[in-house]
């Protein structure tokens, strides 16, 4: 359990601004969520546009907020 959360707060803000981008790093990460999506069957999809109302509506009222 977390007894000082500002102080975990302030040690979570230092870390963000004094680590350093990794590109190559950043891609691989990117590269292992693909497959794992692909081997899940997730990706490729069957059909692109199933469900593509439930977006269409989403975004309608999203835009309209």
């Amino acid at each position: 359990m977390i007894k000082n959360h500002k102080l975990i707060e302030k040690f979570e803000k230092n870390l963000i601004k004094t680590e350093k981008i990794d590109i190559i790093r950043n891609f691989q990460i990117i590269d292992a969520m693909y497959n794992e999506a692909v081997e899940l069957g997730i990706f490729p999809l069957k059909n692109p546009l199933d469900g593509i109302d439930n977006d269409i509506r989403i975004a309608k009222v999203v835009n309209y907020v």
